[in-house]
């Protein structure tokens, strides 16, 4: 997490000067298409602002934070309620939110790139979780106990703040598959909440290692009478797990467990209902849910499986009717998946051992022969987009080649295996006017607080900006054209507002 502090020294809240006992913490989302932090701290930091001030910004371009209260000052990001104010009480960080979005009315909005907007919302997501681990380690918070990590709408139903749905409208609409359950769980394990000694424990996310040979091998020598078709689809347990980062050897290890290795023998669902993992069935005498194919039967376990084991979003569309049920990420290893066993009794199954079982089996599975297999060739794809197959201009083996490519093709990117863009070839820059409204705005011969003062102002007026550059006490700094060619001559735009 890049944290930077850039405290609003103007803003009424500030200024104020007023303490508060922090006993928790309150998520936002900004509620407008603006993905710049820099954008509402020109903006608020100012005498005539008015009431409103949050502790934090978190930028949706890069993911960094920036502070602009002190921690412990009390802000106005959540208004009130009918049982009082959590100004009084939590600190609140607002999330930016994507460009491409245009809302229509209240909290909903369509959305131009959906991809595009889902990397904003996972960006600022992330930090997030880094952000309020670092105040609960900070303040001594429990992030799992009652009221103390709330969202915008979780503290007006609580009635300590005012009606709004944020950040949640955001995460449903763009279909991240997001909750405050799974974010607490989040900062729970961001903080180091995870029991000692989980190095020997297995993760569900990663590769696969087993074999289909192995597979099916182990499951003709436990059931000698297995269906072809059975066979047939046991391919689809690495693939559908490779799609989702899941590894697709466990979610074959829990099959055999839930179906007494496909003979359905005391299984509570049956071959014909492609469902191999007992899902749907919460109680006894409960048929479970059916799918059209096995491999819809099979997504919807591994899209089950990645509920529990990451905060990640889906890469294809939801199928698993119970997703939203499963508090995200609360199950990281395979250990955890029974209830009984995990740290906070959260899992799949509440049988004893459940996930010991499926070890068990895992552990049999990669004992068989027929491990010996080829490795899987990684290919380098440059699309415009993961999910827009038809714009592929070439697969690559060679990085090098690919990112050449891309260079060829404007608007595309190179994506690997998993469908992670890796690069995109940066813009051109284009200058721009800004507009400056103090009358004290330090000029620096270099980019960053920790350059030298050339001892002027820019005074109060419109500027061209022909370069920007990171640096120290501000979100990003620009040189101005008069000092273009020597490079000494830059100013924060944290100041600025682009024209």
């Amino acid at each position: 997490m890049k944290l930077v502090e850039s405290i609003m020294t103007r803003n009424p809240c500030c200024t104020a000067g007023r303490k508060i006992t922090v006993k928790g913490l309150m998520l936002h989302s900004v509620g407008c298409p603006q993905p710049k932090a820099s954008a509402f701290i020109s903006s608020w930091n100012s005498s005539s602002h008015g009431s409103s001030c949050v502790h934090g910004f978190i930028d949706g371009n890069d993911g960094t934070v920036y502070q602009t209260l002190p921690w412990n000052h009390r802000g106005w990001h959540c208004g009130s309620g009918s049982k009082g104010s959590g100004n009084n009480t939590h600190i609140g960080v607002e999330m930016c939110e994507p460009a491409c979005i245009k809302y229509t009315a209240g909290s909903n909005f369509t959305c131009s790139n959906l991809e595009e907007a889902r990397s904003v919302a996972k960006r600022t997501y992330e930090a997030a979780v880094e952000l309020f681990a670092m105040l609960c380690r900070k303040y001594g918070l429990n992030p799992l106990a009652d009221g103390v990590i709330i969202s915008h709408r979780e503290g007006h139903s609580r009635g300590i703040a005012s009606n709004h749905g944020d950040p949640e409208h955001l995460w449903t609409q763009l279909g991240m598959g997001y909750t405050m359950d799974g974010f607490r769980g989040a900062v729970k394990a961001a903080m180091g909440g995870a029991p000692s000694g989980t190095d020997g424990y297995t993760k569900i996310m990663g590769n696969a290692a087993a074999t289909v040979e192995q597979m099916k091998a182990y499951l003709k020598a436990k059931n000698p009478n297995v269906a072809q078709s059975v066979l047939d689809m046991v391919p689809l347990y690495l693939s559908e797990g490779r799609a989702e980062g899941v590894r697709g050897d466990i979610a074959f290890a829990q099959s055999c467990l839930e179906t007494g290795n496909f003979t359905f023998s005391g299984s509570a669902v049956t071959l014909s209902q492609n469902s191999f993992c007992g899902m749907g069935v919460t109680s006894n005498g409960m048929k479970g849910n059916s799918f059209g194919t096995p491999q819809l039967g099979i997504r919807a376990q591994v899209q089950h499986l990645k509920a529990y084991a990451s905060t990640d979003a889906l890469k294809n569309a939801c199928i698993d009717p119970r997703f939203k049920y499963v508090t995200r990420g609360s199950a990281e290893y395979a250990e955890w998946l029974g209830q009984k066993e995990n740290p906070d009794g959260k899992g799949w199954a509440a049988g004893a051992r459940y996930g010991e079982k499926i070890l068990s089996i895992l552990k049999g599975i990669l004992g068989t022969a027929g491990g010996e297999s080829k490795p899987v060739e990684a290919w380098y794809r440059v699309r415009k987009s993961w999910a827009d197959a038809s714009s592929q201009k070439g697969a690559f083996k060679s990085l090098g080649n690919a990112k050449k490519c891309a260079d060829e093709n404007p608007g595309h990117s190179v994506f690997d295996e998993s469908g992670k863009a890796v690069y995109t070839k940066a813009a051109s820059f284009q200058p721009y006017l800004v507009r400056v409204s103090i009358p004290d705005l330090n000029i620096r011969k270099g980019p960053g607080t920790d350059k030298p003062k050339t001892g002027k102002y820019t005074g109060i007026g419109t500027f061209t900006i022909v370069e920007e550059a990171d640096g120290e006490g501000a979100s990003r700094w620009g040189l101005l054209k008069s000092y273009r060619e020597k490079r000494n001559g830059w100013i924060s735009l944290d100041h600025a507002s682009r024209i």
